[in-house]
C-alpha cells in the first residue's frame, strides 16, 4: 500500500494519504486463523468540493455519465466504484496471496513501467528484463532519481545527472545537490535514463495540466505447471480479465503479443529442450509462459496498457447531462500520470488469479504443483548491470 500511496512524490497527485492498513479480523500472533480477513484503510484527505462543478456536466472520458444512465445515481464526490481509490482493497488482498505463493512455491511477482506516452524502455532492454526480471526492490530503487530544482537536473544513485527539461543525460552537470540529498521522485521504471525521460515528461504534462498513459510489464517466476483451464479459464484469459478489471487499464497482451502476429511460425515456436524435476524447458518464451492457456513453467510475462487520467483541469469544451454546452474544468489533485502509483495493483490482482489457479490445480492433483526449480527463475543479474550501465547518448550542458 506505500508503494501505491497517492502523494508519495510530485509525480503523482498532491493528496497525501498515509494509507495504513488496520487488520481487523483473521490473524493472531502474526499468523491467519482461517477465518476471514479483514482490513481497513480510512480515507484522510479527501476534498468533496473538488468534484463540484461535474455535478452538472460529466467528465469526458470518465463514468460519471455511463453511471448515471445505468443506476439513475452516482457517487458525487470522486466517482465512487470507478475511481482508483477503490484498489485499495486489491493490493491488500494480493498481499495476503503473494505471501502464500512465495512461501509454497517460492513463486515472485515484478511489475515495472515499460513506457510513458511515447517514452519506451528500449527494445533491447525491455527484451533483457523480460528475460531476467528485476527484483521488485531493483525495481524501486533504480527506478527513483533525485532532483534538483535550483539547478534544473535529475540525479540517479550512480551519479548520473539528466536535464530536468526532456530527461537527456548531462555530461558532467552542473554542481548541486547529490542522490541522496535531493527530493525523490519513484518512476518505477528500473533504468534511470529512461526513468529521466520519463520523469520530465510527467513533470511538462503538470505544468499543462494535462495527463498521459503508458505501459507497465509483469514478469512472474518459479511459475508452476499446469495453471489455467480448457477453453473459457485460460489463465491468460483470467489474468486478461483481472488486468482489465483494473481502473484506466485499456489494453492486455501476454508474450510476444500482438508482434506474434507478423511473425512466422518457425520464429514464435518456442523449442523444447530437457528440463528439470521431469519436465521440458523451451529454448525462448514467445508465448509468454503459458501454452494452449495452461502454464508451461517458463516466465509469465505480460504487458498491460493504462489510458490518461481523465480529470484533468484544462477547460474542455463539452456539455451537461441535459445536452448543453458547458466549458468544464475539473479542478483538485489529479495524477498527471498514474503509472507509476499502477505496480501494486497489478502485482496484486496477479497474485489473486495465481492463488485461485494454484489451488484449482493442487485439488485435481491431490499433491503441491510442479516447477522447474531454478530454471523457472531469471539469473537476477541484469537489472543491476543495465541500469549502471552509462547513458548511450550524452548532451553536452550549454
Amino acid at each position: 500500500l506505500t508503494r501505491r500511496r497517492p502523494g508519495q512524490s510530485s509525480l503523482t497527485t498532491a493528496r497525501n494519504e498515509t494509507d495504513t492498513v488496520t487488520i481487523l479480523s483473521g490473524t493472531e500472533r502474526g499468523l491467519t486463523l482461517g477465518t476471514p480477513i479483514a482490513m481497513m484503510v480510512r480515507n484522510q484527505d479527501q476534498r468533496k468540493f473538488d468534484y463540484a462543478n461535474t455535478s452538472a456536466a460529466p467528465r469526458p472520458g470518465h463514468a460519471d455519465y455511463t453511471y448515471q444512465v445505468k443506476y439513475g445515481t452516482r457517487a458525487s464526490s470522486g466517482g465512487g466504484r470507478a475511481s482508483a481509490r477503490e484498489t485499495i482493497g486489491r493490493v491488500a488482498a494480493g498481499a495476503v496471496a503473494e505471501k502464500w505463493l512465495l512461501q509454497e512455491h517460492q513463486l515472485k511477482i515484478a511489475c515495472w513501467v515499460s513506457s510513458i506516452m511515447d517514452i519506451d524502455l528500449p527494445k533491447d532492454i525491455a527484451k533483457v528484463l523480460e528475460s531476467d526480471p528485476p527484483s521488485r526492490e531493483e525495481i524501486d530503487t533504480f527506478g527513483t532519481l533525485a532532483e534538483d530544482e535550483e539547478k534544473e537536473y535529475f540525479i540517479d544513485m550512480f551519479g548520473q545527472k539528466y536535464s530536468r527539461k526532456d530527461g537527456e543525460p548531462l555530461s558532467p552537470g552542473p554542481e548541486g545537490k547529490s542522490f541522496a540529498d535531493g527530493k525523490k521522485l519513484y518512476t518505477r521504471c528500473p533504468h534511470p535514463p529512461t526513468a529521466a525521460k520519463m520523469a520530465a515528461r510527467i513533470q511538462q504534462l503538470r505544468k499543462e495540466e494535462d495527463s498521459t498513459g503508458g505501459a507497465v510489464t509483469t514478469v512472474v517466476s518459479g511459475m508452476p505447471v499446469g495453471l489455467g483451464e480448457p477453453c473459457f479459464d485460460k489463465l491468460e484469459a483470467e489474468l486478461a480479465k483481472a488486468m482489465l478489471s483494473l481502473p484506466a487499464t485499456k489494453a492486455f497482451e501476454i508474450g510476444d503479443g500482438f508482434e506474434s502476429c507478423s511473425a512466422r511460425g518457425s520464429q514464435n515456436n518456442d523449442l523444447f529442450s530437457k528440463g528439470s524435476n521431469g519436465l521440458l524447458k523451451c529454448k525462448t518464451n514467445h508465448a509468454g509462459g503459458t501454452l494452449g492457456g495452461i502454464t508451461s513453467g517458463e516466465l509469465l510475462v505480460f504487458r498491460v496498457g493504462i489510458k490518461p487520467a481523465s480529470s484533468i483541469s484544462q477547460d474542455q469544451e463539452t456539455c451537461t447531462f441535459d445536452g448543453e454546452p458547458h466549458v468544464l474544468s475539473v479542478k483538485g489533485r489529479h495524477d498527471p500520470c498514474v503509472l507509476p502509483r499502477a505496480p501494486p495493483l497489478v502485482e496484486g490482482m496477479t497474485a489473486m488469479v495465481l492463488m485461485d489457479a494454484v489451488l484449482r490445480q493442487r485439488a485435481r492433483m491431490g499433491a503441491p504443483c510442479k516447477t522447474l526449480g531454478e530454471l523457472g527463475h531469471g539469473q537476477g543479474t541484469a537489472a543491476k548491470r543495465l541500469a549502471a550501465e552509462p547513458p548511450k547518448k550524452v548532451a553536452k550542458l550549454a
